[in-house]
């Protein structure tokens, strides 16, 4: 079966191309555009596809077989799937995920899906990595994750029996390097797109919100309720965030100073990128640190249990009663309309499955 899907690929590389790395005209994998859901299309914004880093078939087969092989961790045990499932929306139902040595994050492992919608261009919860393509780079060296080295890493691809050819359909040349392993990772990853929830149903007219689900939509946006829309959009967006960084009143003091990590800029301490709000049903435990176990949590969090801090975002204007005061069934509701964002199809996608 492996050398079977060698040979497609080079087949594609020679019909679709011309010379490869060793000079003539330059190499073109075969082109394969993102399918964009009409939803998004009617949002009239498109995806960011990096000028250098085009979506080709070849380039996102190698992607995918690179998310779930063990290749790339130090002793060749963890994937990038290994912290982000398919299952649960490619992150980790652990509150931390444990590195190949038994080292334990600090974070909770976040979901991957319409990364190409990401404008800000600012990845994980604390906005470290510039783009897909970086923020493929750091778990391969990150010493609690697969605690590897680039060097060790693309040799052991190097020597496979499959990966040469398969980095020769992909870009060219069957020299590996990191750069083309983070490209090819991000060409798959800016392939894993959710638009099918029940919320999306709802907006292209196919099917009814229950009376509870459109009381939570209305407390969702209600700013005399819920109020938060503000940090996760309006309906009905590709990502259910606002994409920016927020002291979301977790705590008055911070181990973890977030995006002020990054930045060294005290007023940024204690702020963490807010989530998407698809796929919710799948991606608990909930927060930067994985501290709730249930979306029931979350809500109390922001109906009675926010924490003054001195960085403590505007938007959390409710701080001084501990929050919005929501009623029982107020909560119950926008529970249920938040888990109308969730995605059946996406989490058993095929295409988005383990190739090996």
């Amino acid at each position: 079966m492996r050398l079977t899907i060698i040979a497609i690929l080079v087949s594609l590389t020679i019909i679709s191309c011309s010379t490869g790395g060793d000079g003539g005209d330059p190499y073109e994998a075969t082109p394969s555009p993102l399918v964009i859901p009409q939803l998004f299309q009617d949002k009239l914004i498109d995806p960011v596809i990096p000028a250098d880093n085009p979506q080709t078939v070849e380039g996102i087969a190698l992607g995918r077989k690179l998310f779930f092989d063990p290749i790339l961790s130090g002793d060749g045990t963890q994937s990038c799937s290994t912290c982000h499932n398919p299952e649960n929306a490619f992150t980790d139902p652990r509150q931390f995920s444990v590195g190949i040595d038994g080292s334990i994050g600090t974070r909770n492992s976040m979901p991957i899906f319409n990364v190409a919608w990401n404008f800000n261009e600012l990845f994980f919860w604390d906005g470290r990595a510039t783009s897909v393509e970086d923020q493929a780079f750091g778990p391969v060296v990150n010493p609690v994750e697969m605690k590897n080295t680039w060097p060790n890493a693309v040799a052991s691809l190097q020597a496979d029996s499959e990966y040469p050819d398969l980095f020769l359909a992909a870009f060219g040349t069957s020299t590996i390097d990191s750069t083309m392993v983070t490209k090819a990772i991000a060409q798959f990853e800016r392939t894993l797109i959710s638009a099918n929830s029940k919320f999306d149903k709802y907006t292209r007219g196919e099917v009814e919100l229950t009376p509870s689900e459109l009381n939570g939509l209305n407390v969702f946006l209600d700013e005399g309720r819920g109020d938060c829309f503000h940090c996760h959009g309006n309906p009905n967006s590709p990502l259910w965030t606002d994409n920016i960084f927020h002291n979301n009143g977790l705590d008055a003091s911070f181990t973890d100073r977030g995006r002020g990590m990054v930045t060294g800029d005290p007023r940024e301490f204690g702020q963490f990128k807010s989530p998407s709000l698809r796929n919710l049903a799948y991606t608990a435990p909930y927060m930067h640190d994985g501290r709730f176990a249930t979306l029931e949590e979350v809500i109390n969090h922001y109906s009675e249990g926010l924490v003054y801090s001195e960085t403590i975002d505007p938007l959390m204007k409710t701080v001084s009663a501990g929050g919005v005061h929501l009623t029982e069934q107020d909560k119950a509701d926008l529970k249920a309309f938040l888990l109308s964002l969730s995605d059946p199809s996406f989490i058993s996608n095929p295409d988005f499955q383990d190739p090996n």
